[in-house]
């Protein structure tokens, strides 16, 4: 859109200047000035100024230079207004008189504010992604580049800075770091994180936000931060919608596909959306013990579907007073066929082979209420929101096994879990240059797990026998925050404080339907905690900016953390949880540097890391088969961690532009592991791992004309240690094309990823059995996308709502 207006500006303003004046009765004049963020006091290139009569018929204009000035000429003699108009701020309209002498105009340095909803947010998608630096995250706008480097929201994570995605299981992490905690419009969901990021279009997804030390307004968990994916929302006058098709194939086929429309109209907004995913998706691997010469080989294939659905609407009582309301509802079902093969080289009669067929259905559901009142003062307001989450989900799994003494055994989970989120925050800025923001919040979550196997455990004589297992988990929390903010010339802060008490309470059961005996075990950890935040702002000048931040953060342990029952289990390995494990706290202190150089920006950062009652997963071997290994979670000793960043966007010409990223951390793991010492007697080794690791990313995008950009995308990631395994380094390129026909309405992209076919995981481990093992997935896919926008609205509705400037707005797929 920004484009587009820009050509017609430029078409209009040549075919104005074309047109014979008569010096009598015109008179040229000019008009210049300069912009800037009002936020982060830098200037704004690319800026689309518009100048217009009266009547708002376009005259001429152009766009601002690097360093945000401009200078619009050829202006005819009269009053003419000067528009200046950037996606995502804004607008600004400005009257100025052009004669009386003075013909040359400054309107001297023009800020522009974040709006709180951006020009046809569905629409306007820039071609090239872009990477911000604010005082208290770093935000990617996703460009229609990132759209083509992927058909989902998991897959484009990998190509953003400091942030990776695992392939095989879709766990996410930041910084190294799996403790993360990831929202959409600012919203948690009951969906687990892995399932929602393949749900999500990436042609949904307006901004992605990584907010690494975030500000006592936000709830703490999470260690290395928070992942928050902004949806594009479509609140114009009118009927407007989008519609998406994707698919991408290399062994099996994934189809995704969305539709979202709203209408607007008076006081109301109705919107609603549909999108789905149906995947196959096949993996293989193998894991070698080279001392105990045993090899296991994978082969697993599954199949999943999921739907989403959204219906909202918004009731504009009059212009301080907004009520919203929505509801998600996602359906999803999947079914995953693993075979596993056990060779034992030394004794064949000791193979193993095992098929397990396993189903999974869950249901989540989300409901939405929103109050929100203006009151006189500009940015004066309070607002109540209240969301209510359920999640039913259920899993079996038939195990076969063949040529083994295992017996065959079936197990079955169901699962009940709900929020509740009830949060009250008003805001008051108590001048130009200072802010006031409070908050109260209350969170209600309890789950209930239960598990039965016909044939999992064994009695005292060794023989297998039926369980049954229940696990009921609850946790409330209660919290209040306050945070002050003020502006002083160069310098700005914000300072912060949040207060939680927290109950939690959770009960095993355990039954042996053999025998009949029964066995409870219950736990309580109530406590209270202050989670203090920091930040300051300088700003010497409109080329350089310094920002220093400090947060203290809690990780909770999650429920298959807690869980004793059975998380997952092959022929050799097991994982269970432990229900007394206390959570570990982070104070993390970050500096950052941005530069604004002639054709793009620079950012450096470093941020360093001291972690409380660190979680780290432990190794035991199973004493019922010494060839199994059990998996399960402790708390250790303090740690620290520390990492650099350097991320820069670049336009060496106005057809090429470059998007680059560096990050490398370090930090200490703690943990124990089960080995056998030379009398094959179980030894517990205390292990510590010093992990430095890096990576990097680049993307290009060139624009080969009005319609058709090419993209080309390369990672490497290097080596890394945890406490399981040493990672072998990754490489990865992609390439990309994005056309676009029907006056813009409608585009289409293909992408050809892991060209070379690098991207797979490999690794070794010395604990506590020597082993070396190799996983390969779809990386290597091509993947096509059509996209059509429909409707024709031309005034944009009013935010529906906006609980942090950019991190609480609904709207979207969600």
């Amino acid at each position: 859109m920004r484009h587009l207006i820009l050509m017609l500006v430029l078409v209009t303003s040549t075919f104005i200047s074309a047109q014979p004046k008569s010096n009598s009765d015109v008179k040229d004049g000019s008009v210049s000035g300069r912009v800037i963020d009002a936020q982060l006091n830098q200037p704004l290139p690319y800026v689309n100024i518009v100048i217009k009569d009266l009547n708002n018929s376009i005259i001429t204009g152009g766009i601002t230079n690097d360093d945000g000035t401009f200078t619009i000429k050829n202006i005819p003699e009269g009053k003419v207004i000067v528009s200046i108009q950037f996606v995502g701020f804004e607008t600004i309209n400005k009257e100025v008189i052009i004669g009386s002498g003075n013909y040359k105009i400054d309107i001297g340095e023009v800020k522009l504010y974040e709006a709180s909803t951006g020009l046809d947010e569905v629409t306007v998608v820039a071609d090239v992604s872009s990477i911000q630096q604010r005082v208290d995250r770093k935000v990617i706008t996703i460009g229609k580049d990132l759209q083509t480097a992927g058909a989902t929201a998991s897959e484009i994570m990998n190509n953003l800075p400091s942030v990776s995605v695992d392939q095989q299981t879709g766990s996410i992490s930041l910084r190294g770091n799996q403790n993360v905690r990831v929202m959409v419009d600012g919203k948690l969901s009951n969906i687990p994180a892995d399932q929602l990021l393949k749900q999500i279009p990436s042609t949904s997804i307006k901004s992605i936000e990584l907010i690494t030390n975030p500000s006592a307004k936000y709830n703490p968990e999470g260690m290395s931060g928070i992942i928050n994916i902004v949806l594009h929302k479509n609140t114009q006058i009118g009927f407007n919608g989008n519609i998406n098709f994707g698919l991408a194939y290399e062994i099996e086929p994934k189809f995704n596909s969305s539709i979202d429309a709203n209408y607007r109209n008076g006081k109301f907004n109705f919107y609603g959306s549909y999108g789905n995913n149906i995947r196959k998706s096949a993996h293989e691997g193998e894991i070698t013990r080279t001392e105990q010469e045993i090899e296991q080989n994978f082969n697993i294939l599954s199949n999943n579907k999921s739907h989403l659905f959204k219906v909202g609407i918004d009731y504009y009582l009059d212009d301080k007073n907004t009520i919203s309301v929505f509801t998600n509802q996602n359906l999803f079902n999947g079914r995953t066929n693993v075979n596993t093969q056990i060779n034992y080289l030394n004794n064949i009669s000791l193979n193993q082979a095992q098929t397990m067929a396993g189903n999974s259905e869950n249901d989540s559901q989300q409901y939405n209420f929103n109050y929100k009142h203006n009151f006189n003062d500009e940015g004066h307001n309070i607002e109540l929101e209240v969301d209510y989450n359920t999640y039913d989900g259920f899993g079996d799994s038939d195990n076969i096994f063949f040529s083994s003494q295992r017996p065959n055994f079936r197990e079955d989970t169901d699962t009940d879990r709900s929020s509740t989120t009830i949060n009250l925050d008003y805001v008051n800025p108590l001048s130009e240059t200072a802010k006031l923001e409070l908050g109260l919040e209350a969170r209600l979550f309890d789950t209930s797990i239960y598990y039965e196997s016909d044939r999992r455990e064994r009695n005292e004589i060794g023989e297998y026998i039926p369980t049954t297992t229940q696990f009921d988990y609850m946790r409330d929390i209660y919290s209040a925050y306050a945070t002050y903010g003020r502006k002083l010339d160069k310098w700005s802060y914000q300072f912060g404080v949040r207060a939680e008490t927290v109950a939690v309470e959770s009960d095993a059961f355990k039954k042996d339907l053999a025998s009949n005996d029964e066995l409870f075990i219950p736990f309580k950890n109530d406590y209270f905690e202050l989670y203090p935040s920091a930040f300051i702002t300088y700003s010497p000048s409109e080329k350089n900016s310094y920002n220093f931040s400090y947060s203290r953060r809690i990780d909770r342990p999650g429920v298959g953390q807690v869980n004793p029952l059975p998380n997952w289990s092959t022929p050799l390995v097991s994982e269970f949880g432990n229900q007394e494990l206390r959570p570990q706290f982070t104070n993390s202190i970050e500096a950052n540097y941005t530069r604004q150089l002639e054709k793009g920006s620079i950012t450096g950062g470093v941020f360093y890391r001291i972690i409380e009652d660190e979680i780290q997963q432990a190794m035991l071997i199973d004493r019922t088969d010494t060839n199994r290994l059990i998996f399960t979670n402790l708390n250790f000793d303090n740690s620290t961690a520390y990492g650099v960043e350097l991320s820069s966007n670049y336009r060496p010409t106005k057809w090429w532009s470059i998007n680059g990223s560096f990050d490398l951390y370090s930090q200490t793991q703690k943990s124990i592991a089960e080995s056998f010492d030379t009398n094959q007697e179980i030894v517990l080794n205390t292990v510590e791992v010093d992990n430095v690791a890096w990576s990097t990313r680049i993307f290009n995008n060139f624009k080969v004309s009005k319609s058709l950009s090419l993209s080309a995308f390369g990672m490497y990631r290097s080596k890394s240690k945890n406490i399981q395994f040493d990672s072998k380094d990754m490489l990865m390129v992609n390439l990309g094309l994005r056309y676009s026909f029907m006056e813009g309405r409608a585009s289409f992209s293909l992408s050809y990823n892991d060209i070379f076919d690098t991207m797979y995981a490999e690794f070794t481990s010395e604990r506590p059995y020597a082993q070396l093992g190799r996983f390969n997935w779809e990386s290597q896919q091509v993947s096509g996308q059509l996209s059509y926008r429909f409707g024709g609205g031309k005034y944009r509705a009013k935010s529906r709502k906006q609980r942090d400037n950019d991190v609480k707005e609904g709207g979207g797929l969600f």
